[in-house]
């Protein structure tokens, strides 16, 4: 028999048993990672997260647990469903709270229902709808989960796709200029000229991992990322004991790339290592020409070829990734809906959702940067 349980504090389980329940090739849905942002002022109630990690027991003994939150609102969420929520209030229905498996603010693929088998991870869904129901909270949605946890799902549960795009290396580039020599003659020369230009102002980089950042490092790396989020008008989450957080308790698996001129910092980039993947997250320098692309693109996919990992997803969103080498790939989402008419009337809005995706996906291949390659 099991049992499920939500916990609305992660330190409520010994980490040693939540990490046991998956591989620990992504960072995003360790215990460290999670525990930290409830630990250090990232999640508040006031900004609609509630933490309420759902779990599956069998006796004393955690079989299964899916991150999750009740959420008052779609902030941070990257998976957009606003016009939902107008749809459900016009029809004089509460949307929110509804519940989110998620990790908060991180639009990274990646496991979510953590558990050692199918059969555990089927049980995990079939029991998690079951709760929300009982719960009478609107909804379960669950973002950026892996395709192969698709089984899982029932046809009860709206599939969403979008596009992100990421860095892959087929397994020939062994330096940058492996990777540029595939490209096409254009792109090729745009890139060497970008990089030489910023050289050419004497920007230099320092690459720290957690365990060899200073203090001053990562008070630096936390000023730029107060700045981007000031100059977009958002209201910054992460903390800096944040941070200092996870430099010691991922010491390995942050990554900070530090942009220097005349020995001081100006502009930086924080990133997290997975198993075999670079993943950035939070940028932040000064309006010099090239050092956007160079911090949060370049320098990553020069990491990626000296540390041999295979990718390098540099977040959600951005067109201008193609020409440097990041192409289309898909990301999903699960959704359940309690209300049958509402369940009914989004199925045909998703379906026609992920066919835009779909011609999407086509008229980006055609900009690819790469050289067409000679069918074997």
């Amino acid at each position: 028999m099991t049992e499920s349980r939500f916990l609305h504090r992660l330190t409520d389980l010994p980490a040693a048993d939540w990490d046991a329940l998956h591989d620990g090739t992504n960072p995003f849905v360790s215990h460290a990672f999670l525990a930290g942002l409830e630990a250090h002022g990232c999640l508040r109630p006031e900004w609609g997260w509630r933490p309420r990690h759902f779990t599956l027991w069998e006796g004393d003994t955690l079989v299964g647990a899916v991150p999750g939150y009740l959420k008052d609102n779609s902030h941070g969420e990257f998976v957009f469903d606003h016009a939902w929520a107008n749809a459900y209030a016009r029809h004089g229905l509460d949307y929110y709270p509804k519940w989110l498996g998620a990790v908060p603010y991180s639009p990274v693929t990646g496991p979510r229902l953590l558990a050692r088998d199918s059969r555990h991870r089927a049980a995990l869904v079939r029991a998690l709808r079951d709760d929300v129901e009982r719960m009478g909270w609107s909804s379960a949605h669950v973002n950026f989960h892996l395709q192969d946890e698709d089984p899982a799902f029932d046809a009860h549960w709206l599939l969403r796709e979008d596009i992100q795009f990421q860095w892959h290396n087929p397994g020939h580039w062994m330096d940058f200029d492996g990777f540029l020599a595939d490209m096409n003659h254009k792109h090729r020369k745009n890139i060497r000229q970008e990089r030489a230009k910023l050289a050419r102002t004497g920007i230099r980089y320092r690459i720290v991992h957690g365990d060899e950042a200073s203090t001053d490092d990562l008070q630096t790396m936390h000023g730029f990322y107060l700045q981007t989020f000031a100059e977009y008008g958002n209201a910054p989450a992460l903390t800096l004991p944040f941070l200092q957080h996870l430099a010691t308790t991922m010491p390995r698996q942050l990554v900070i790339f530090l942009a220097m001129a005349d020995g001081e910092a100006v502009a930086g980039a924080l990133c997290l290592r997975g198993g075999d993947t670079l993943y950035g997250r939070y940028w932040g320098g000064a309006p010099l020409a090239g050092l956007h692309f160079e911090t949060c693109y370049y320098q990553g996919i020069d990491y990626c070829l000296r540390e041999g990992l295979a990718r390098f997803e540099p977040g959600a969103q951005g067109e201008h990734k193609l020409a440097r080498g990041f192409l289309p790939q898909r990301v999903r989402s699960r959704h359940w809906l309690a209300e049958p008419d509402f369940a009914g009337a989004l199925a045909g809005w998703c379906d026609q959702e992920r066919a835009d995706v779909d011609r999407y996906a086509v008229a980006l291949s055609e900009h690819s940067p790469f050289k067409a390659r000679e069918p074997a």
